[in-house]
């Protein structure tokens, strides 16, 4: 009698997915670990970097085949991020925003004009951007201020948005403004904006605690001409367009929080084994195994975490518990897995000579940004706990 095949593991990778991961992980070992800390110190993403991401097909990885993409899945994005956070979670969120937020958006939503358009070049040399946040709507991401006013074939576009992601390197921006302010989130509307359109301009740009390579910077519209031709979607639906395109960046920020977490064990687990004290490696006193077993448990539960939301959205079922559940849980894990590597390292931990230090910094990001973990909490007590 035949044995029937279950379903794979979560965590049991394909033939093609595990060939993919493994290519990654080799760049991101070779070709982002040396740029790492020169990156950090200098706030700025290296341009020959960017150009090998492109090369190697990262930055349009859910782009079909017929503009140019990999033709990938959104599981085989959100190893991609996971394995370049390991290395560097600048990096990684740089990969993360392309993919989850602007190519997905577009996928979805653009017309196939806007598709022939956009994403050929977002496959092969322009980084996009995701333009939601306002001085006054982090959290309520929809009290906008910013606001486009319709004149003829055009929008008049005016408004500042902050905490963009990308902004310095992007030659794309997805734009979200309001068409009626007496409609409320219903008069939200997407358009899109190229790098240089007359009346934008790039404002301050932001200086970090973490993540610093990544570029996050204010955007500045004053009465920039966005063509009708250029809103994605509908006018009126940029809030439905804003809300599932983050449900699937929840996932993706929950593998950059992976990553980083893996990344932090593995440095730790390392230097555990080299570093001695009273004639032992670390690694041979309980405490240590103990604390570096706690450390592997929490990575791999997070992973399981992020692999099944992955999976879910690939399938087509609906995974928003899951993403809130590993955005929320992920982030924690990296914060605390990032902080014991650097007790493990000691007092080389504390210092920038080391890997774990940067890893820290970059490990608080992941409880704020597309999503507080507040909010995350919020949206899973609403999907398990119903009407109170």
């Amino acid at each position: 009698m035949s044995q029937q095949v279950g379903p794979m593991a979560l965590t049991q990778l394909g033939e093609d997915e595990q060939l993919f991961r493994d290519t990654i992980r080799r760049f991101a070992v070779e070709q982002i670990g040396p740029l790492v800390r020169g990156m950090d110190e200098s706030q700025q993403m290296d341009a020959g970097l960017i150009r090998k991401l492109f090369e190697l097909g990262l930055m349009g990885i859910e782009i079909p085949e017929e503009y140019g993409g990999a033709g990938g899945t959104f599981f085989n994005a959100i190893l991609a991020v996971e394995e370049i956070s390991a290395v560097d979670p600048s990096v990684g969120v740089m990969v993360d925003v392309q993919n989850t937020l602007c190519v997905n958006a577009l996928v979805r939503w653009a017309n196939e004009d806007q598709k022939k358009k956009y994403l050929s070049r977002l496959a092969t040399d322009t980084i996009g951007s995701y333009a939601l946040s306002e001085a006054s709507s982090g959290s309520d991401a929809f009290a906008l201020q910013a606001r486009a006013v319709k004149r003829g074939d055009d929008y008049v576009l005016n408004g500042q948005k902050l905490w963009i992601t990308n902004a310095k390197e992007a030659g794309l921006f997805i734009v979200f403004a309001t068409i009626d302010p007496a409609a409320g989130y219903k008069g939200i509307t997407a358009f899109l904006v190229e790098k240089g359109a007359p009346g934008f301009t790039l404002g301050k740009k932001e200086d970090k605690l973490g993540i610093r390579a990544s570029s996050t910077c204010e955007l500045i519209f004053n009465d920039c001409v966005v063509p009708a031709a250029q809103v994605l979607g509908e006018p009126g639906k940029g809030y439905k367009i804003a809300i599932e395109t983050l449900n699937e960046g929840r996932i993706g920020i929950g593998s950059q929080m992976l990553g980083l977490a893996a990344g932090a064990w593995g440095h730790s687990a390392k230097w555990a084994k080299e570093r001695k004290q009273f004639g032992k490696t670390l690694v041979e006193f309980q405490a240590m195994q103990f604390q570096l077993a706690e450390m592997a448990t929490e990575v791999e539960a997070a992973r399981l975490m992020v692999y099944n939301a992955a999976r879910l959205k690939d399938a087509g079922l609906d995974f928003l518990k899951q993403a809130a559940m590993c955005k929320y849980f992920a982030s924690q894990v990296a914060e605390r897995v990032a902080s014991l590597a650097v007790e493990v390292y000691g007092g080389s931990g504390f210092v920038k000579d080391y890997p774990v230090e940067k890893l820290y910094r970059d490990a608080k990001i992941g409880k704020i940004y597309e999503g507080t973990s507040f909010m995350q909490l919020a949206t899973i007590a609403k999907l398990t706990l119903g009407k109170i």
